[in-house]
């Protein structure tokens, strides 16, 4: 890789639709992991009901994985401070009749799976789909990707798989691996360990960003099929495999994949697939699904005064979703607020638009409606 080292490790977005749109920059940041439950409370949902914070749960949750909700949000609360207008998918920054977009991620503890595994050659697609999807979510077309590969030791074999995958996954978004630092730190990781972060760039004409602001009542929301877990969630996933007794070699009960071959499907890059969409107009809302679930991130493209009714039932539960809730004995509200269901991607489109994006050929499935309220409502 070339030497191009880049600087922070957080991660910033905001809504294109921030009242500081004409300044020279614009950033804020967003938690992966917010959600509308009160410090150790557990979500339910029920039929036609807003989301219900309980007191417990005989079942896992993610804050008992680990991942600490509350103290994220809060970070963002403080953030937001010194940064108004959070809220977005990807970074805008103005550049003549442009916007460029950015934005920055990694694949979190997916990574433990791929030390068991010794899975490494598809990482580096779930590194690229992180940040290019949040890209195209305001519309924009990626432009270019780098990469941040740090290690104990440096095993150039196992590097140059890993970087294998970034590869396919620029390839895949149809943009340029520009380059990226290799970091060697001796002591500072686990023998045979490394982790991962990149961000991409791209760009979209200030007249086509994509971002909510004429959604409205009775606008269809239609959701593009995930391969599976995508990158979000292993802390809690990892729980669960521990708790199942299962190994990753073990087959996925009742399928003919193995666990580790089912958890470690890389995440789908949506590019071409929804650039194609919006270039035939009438798509006014995108929504990654990614930590938070349906629950905190089809909210987000939303103007104030909007909900989101999702039709249960609407699309097929992949069967690591069911495998993941029955061994794990997590409630429906705590799956849908940290997994994407088996739905990747969320676009709000016009009736006539969904018409057409339905009827093209593509797996895409009408899976709510936008209601007057807040929030999201499942029936």
């Amino acid at each position: 890789m070339n030497a191009a080292t880049f600087g922070a490790t957080s991660k910033y977005a905001i809504r294109p639709s921030c009242p500081k749109s004409n300044s020279s920059s614009i950033h804020a940041r967003t938690q992966k992991f917010c959600c509308l439950s009160r410090r150790h409370a557990t979500l339910s949902l029920t039929s036609r009901s807003k989301v219900t914070c309980l007191a417990s749960s005989n079942g896992l949750s993610y804050k008992e994985a680990g991942v600490d909700i509350d103290a994220g949000s809060g970070l963002v609360r403080r953030i937001a401070k010194m940064a108004p207008g959070i809220g977005g998918f990807g970074g805008l920054f103005p550049l003549g009749d442009s916007y460029l977009v950015a934005g920055i991620d990694g694949v979190g503890t997916k990574l433990k799976l791929a030390f068991e595994t010794r899975i490494h050659d598809t990482i580096g697609i779930d590194l690229v789909a992180m940040s290019v999807i949040d890209i195209i979510a305001a519309g924009a077309k990626p432009l270019f990707f780098l990469d941040y590969y740090a290690t104990s030791h440096l095993d150039v074999d196992l590097a140059e798989k890993v970087i294998k995958g970034i590869v396919d996954g620029c390839q895949q978004s149809d943009c340029a691996l520009l380059g990226g630092e290799t970091a060697e730190m001796p002591d500072f990781y686990a023998n045979g360990e490394y982790d991962l972060s990149g961000f991409a760039v791209g760009i979209v004409k200030k007249e086509s960003v994509i971002n909510g602001r004429n959604i409205s009542v009775g606008d269809v929301l239609i959701g593009l099929p995930s391969s599976g877990v995508h990158s979000n969630g292993f802390s809690l996933v990892r729980r669960v495999l521990a708790k199942s007794g299962l190994s990753l070699k073990d087959k996925l009960p009742g399928e003919s994949i193995t666990l580790g071959e089912a958890l470690m499907a890389p995440t789908v890059i949506y590019v071409k697939q929804v650039l194609d969409i919006i270039s035939k107009g009438g798509v006014k809302g995108i929504a990654h699904i990614t930590g938070g679930g349906f629950t905190d991130n089809i909210p987000r493209v939303f103007p104030e005064g909007l909900g989101a009714l999702v039709y249960n039932d609407s699309w097929p539960l992949l069967p690591v979703f069911k495998w993941i809730q029955k061994a794990g004995n997590i409630e429906d509200g705590e799956m849908k607020r940290t997994f994407n269901m088996g739905i990747g991607m969320v676009l709000v489109a016009s009736k006539e638009a969904a018409e057409r994006i339905l009827n093209e050929g593509e797996t895409a499935y009408r899976i709510g409606e936008v209601i007057s309220g807040d929030g999201v409502t499942y029936q």
